[in-house]
């Protein structure tokens, strides 16, 4: 039908329902124009000739949308029909990023929605910079649930994620005069077109309160929690759509209320503010990812929000479950929950709560059903990921699920007892409560007890996991701890990100290589053919350049796309070792000062990544970096041979411009303390060699491209640990080696701020004082390694070195990891 409410230039076409014959590309093209200029009139209610930019944005992301939710319906009847399996998979994060490149790539459909905004007179590369990025996750916890959710909707396995849907996210990073400051992510302020609001899905979530326990006339008892406060979990939902757009899945997020908007006595009494307090201290909950916890009320605010979102969960996958058909005892057949780090490890005292108190299941079946249900992903060995939570805020807040926790506790210490008779030391260690310092619950315990598979997400972090933090629980379950290395969705990380690799790629392994990652080992045969070296070179110069503009742009820097793009981009933490870096770029600086007429490879260090807001210590080592730069950058001696760069507040779209340009992946954090990494994976294959240590996946990525083309240095982590038990102090360290004790001596003079001398003091005495991370104790290794670097860039070694890292990344692929998942650990075919 034609609308004659436009010009008479544009025409809207009828949506045809997906039903049809396979219609020709102008079609297809005709069709999304009409379906675009309908969303401008009856949506954004503007004539044509008046849209913004952001209704154009809103009218592609709803007319794509339209054509989704078809895929996304028969998914759902598809699994429903055959009583499917279904996959919960419960995370604090999701850094899924944008989602309109995202999903045209996915659905095909990029070049008609392309054409089609250009016939309109619409630039989509100004268009696509209009969407903000999902301010729902940090770092790489959030990007790796988004590139399962990705996986798991390629690979046909029904799903649903479940998050919170956080107003203002972790928050947005401004650099000012080199210091950090934290502002609230604005990402929601204009609408998202992409989810829906489910207001017949909502659940109530109770806090406080008391327990009452009646006597059965069997013996038994019965308790009945009666809670202080009850707030409310509306959901969201997102489609996530996986690879040709066969199959969607949901990603449910949940925003908080009270269950009265205000309340009308105390507003008509005066008291406007009061009247909307109970609705404030509901929607804090949702507004913002990991509050600091530096205060009673922000520890409390997260537990209140873990609790919140697992419970919101399991309420509606119990729901799910029921109205599928299904009785409460076919919950292990029909569902896997998968628990993403120990946030939600509240999931097992809530599912037995669920079952015991609401569905009058009985204890021993009750928990058998939970074992057999929930699955534990532990993400670090760090203790202070390993969330403990003071047990009289648990009484407070949660008693029904403290008082489920000692019960279990009760009957897991008697195993415990039966399996190390009189062994108080491994009762006290294998305890859900840890009694020293304090009484505090152990939710990696908690999670680890009460799931039947705990996998790691890497050889060694898995080999770690069963040596270290969770040996004794080990002893007591053997054969619970599993390993599941992580992986990247290759769409996002490569078609998507990097379209001149990826064409590349097509033209050197076929086009079945966008499907059969397993393909690019073709490109061997080629690494070391000059015409298809000269090729690749190119793509990555276009990248480089992308990236040069962007710096420039943002930062106001100029720098080269000549030079060796040098990238370390992750959350600023000490084992990840920013500082080393740091200190290295300071005796590099030197070397080059004291020869500038040297045979230097120019370089540029890129730095990126938020610091935690309470984490003084990383927050610091930002400011260091930026004072460095700010020196460097302006010194004209050094011939612009060095130049150090910060790219403030790091996301997803940040790294689809960084990732496909950089020369050197720095991933070199202290041996035995990163669980894995992703990083190193997105970079590896666009083509960047890896500096690093042997941690995490690093180890694997050294397998797979061989020791010819990664670059490892420092210490083993059993190195590590006989380096700590000598001590701390790097006195004797530093006074062997001269480059170390000049940038440390330049650190502490204050060279780099002369404004406030002593500003890095702190930062000076860790090094000579407390190296607990190892900087001083690997950085001569870690300067010599680059030094190597040096000598390799840029020859036809280094170019063949990262063809054969690209040529042997297939491995990595989130796909891989999902499979190993599904028949691992949830036990889900796939077709």
């Amino acid at each position: 039908m034609v609308f004659e409410l436009f010009p008479k230039r544009y025409r809207i076409l009828e949506y045809d329902a997906p039903t049809r014959s396979v219609p020709k590309d102008s079609d297809i093209v005709a069709d999304i124009k009409s379906t675009m200029l309908s969303k401008i009139v009856l949506v954004a209610g503007k004539d044509v000739d008046r849209a913004s930019l952001h209704d154009w944005y809103i009218a592609a992301a709803l007319t794509l949308r339209d054509r989704i939710v078809h895929q996304w319906l028969q998914s759902d009847r598809v699994a429903h029909n055959h009583g499917d399996k279904h996959v919960y998979y419960l995370s604090l994060e999701f850094l899924i990023g944008r989602l309109l490149t995202d999903a045209l790539t996915n659905m095909s459909l990029m070049e008609p929605f392309r054409t089609a905004l250009e016939d309109l007179g619409i630039d989509f590369g100004e268009l696509r910079e209009i969407e903000p990025d999902a301010a729902l996750g940090n770092g790489g916890l959030g990007r790796l649930a988004a590139c399962f959710m990705e996986s798991m909707a390629t690979l046909a396995i029904p799903a649903q994620g479940y998050g919170i849907r956080y107003e203002h996210g972790l928050f947005r990073q401004i650099v000012s005069d080199g210091w950090q400051e934290e502002f609230p992510e604005q990402w929601l302020l204009s609408g998202n077109p992409w989810e829906f609001e489910r207001s017949d899905v909502v659940f109530d979530i109770h806090y406080g309160g008391r327990l009452e326990r009646t006597e059965r006339s069997d013996g038994t008892s019965e308790v009945n929690w009666i809670p202080g406060e009850t707030i409310q979990a509306v959901a969201y939902d997102t489609p996530i759509v996986g690879w040709r757009g066969h199959h969607v899945n949901a990603l449910r997020l949940w925003s908080a209320r009270a269950v009265d908007p205000m309340r009308l006595d105390a507003f008509n009494s005066g008291d406007h503010l009061g009247a909307m307090s109970e609705m404030a201290r509901a929607q804090a909950i949702s507004k913002f990812l990991y509050p600091s916890d530096e205060t009673p009320a922000g520890r409390e605010l997260r537990l209140r929000q873990e609790y919140f979102f697992v419970s919101a969960s399991l309420q509606d996958i119990i729901a799910c479950h029921l109205r599928m058909g299904g009785d409460i005892q076919s919950l292990p057949s029909l569902a896997a929950i998968q628990l993403n780090d120990t946030h939600p490890s509240l999931a097992v005292p809530e599912l037995m709560r669920l079952l015991v108190d609401k569905h009058h299941i009985g204890w021993d079946e009750a928990w058998e059903i939970t074992t057999k249900t929930i699955s534990y992903t532990n993400h670090t060995l760090l203790p202070e990921a390993l969330e403990t939570w003071q047990v009289d805020l648990f009484e407070r807040m949660l008693p029904r699920h403290l008082d489920i926790i000692y019960r279990i506790n009760v009957e897991h210490l008697a195993e415990a007892e039966r399996h190390a008779q009189g062994d108080t030391r491994y009762r006290a260690a294998v305890s859900l409560i840890d009694e020293t310092g304090g009484r505090r619950v152990r939710m990696g315990h908690l999670a680890f007890v009460g799931s039947h598979r705990i996998n790691g997400v890497s050889a060694m972090h898995s080999e770690l996991m069963r040596e270290t933090v969770f040996a004794d629980l080990n002893s007591l379950y053997p054969g619970r701890i599993t390993n599941k290395t992580n992986g990247i969705t290759f769409r996002r990380w490569l078609h998507q990100c990097n379209p001149g690799l990826t064409s590349l790629l097509q033209d050197a392994c076929g086009t079945a290589v966008l499907d059969e990652p397993e393909r690019l080992r073709m490109l061997e045969r080629l690494s070391d053919d000059r015409a298809f070296q000269k090729r690749f070179q190119a793509v990555k110069r276009t990248n480089k350049i992308a990236l040069a503009q962007t710096i420039a742009r943002r930062l106001g820097v100029v720098v080269d796309p000549s030079a060796l793009f040098d990238v370390q981009i992750k959350r600023i933490h000490e084992y990840k070792r920013q500082l080393l870096n740091a200190v290295e770029t300071i005796a590099l600086y030197h070397a080059i000062q004291a020869n500038p007429d040297g045979n230097w490879t120019p370089r540029v260090k890129i730095f990126a990544g938020k610091a935690a807001a309470s984490y003084h210590q990383a927050k610091l080592i930002i400011k260091l970096i930026n004072d460095i730069g700010n020196v460097i950058n302006n010194d004209p001696s050094i011939k612009g041979l060095l130049k150090v760069v910060f790219i403030p507040n790091y996301n997803v779209s940040t790294a689809e411009i960084i990732v496909p340009a950089s020369d050197l992946s720095e991933q070199i954090s202290t041996a035995g303390m990163e669980a894995s990494g992703t990083g190193n994976m997105k970079l590896a294959l666009n083509g960047a060699i890896t500096i690093g240590t042997l941690d995490g996946a690093n180890i694997e990525i050294l397998e797979h491209v061989g020791d010819d083309n990664i670059f490892i240095f420092g210490m083993k982590a059993d190195e590590v640990v006989r380096r700590r038990a000598m001590g701390l102090d790097a006195t004797d360290i530093i006074s062997s080696s001269p480059a170390l004790a000049g940038a440390i001596d330049a650190i502490e003079r204050g060279a780099f701020s002369p404004d406030d001398v002593s500003r890095f003091t702190p930062i000076a005495h860790a090094l000579r004082f407390l190296d607990h991370y190892l900087v001083s104790a690997d950085f001569d290794d870690y300067y010599r390694t680059q030094r190597a670097v040096d000598a390799t860039w840029p020859t036809p070694d280094w170019i063949r070195s990262s063809i054969l890292n690209v040529a042997r990344m297939a491995w990595f692929s989130s796909d891989r990891t999902i499979r190993e998942y599904a028949e691992d650990i949830w036990n889900v075919p796939i077709t």
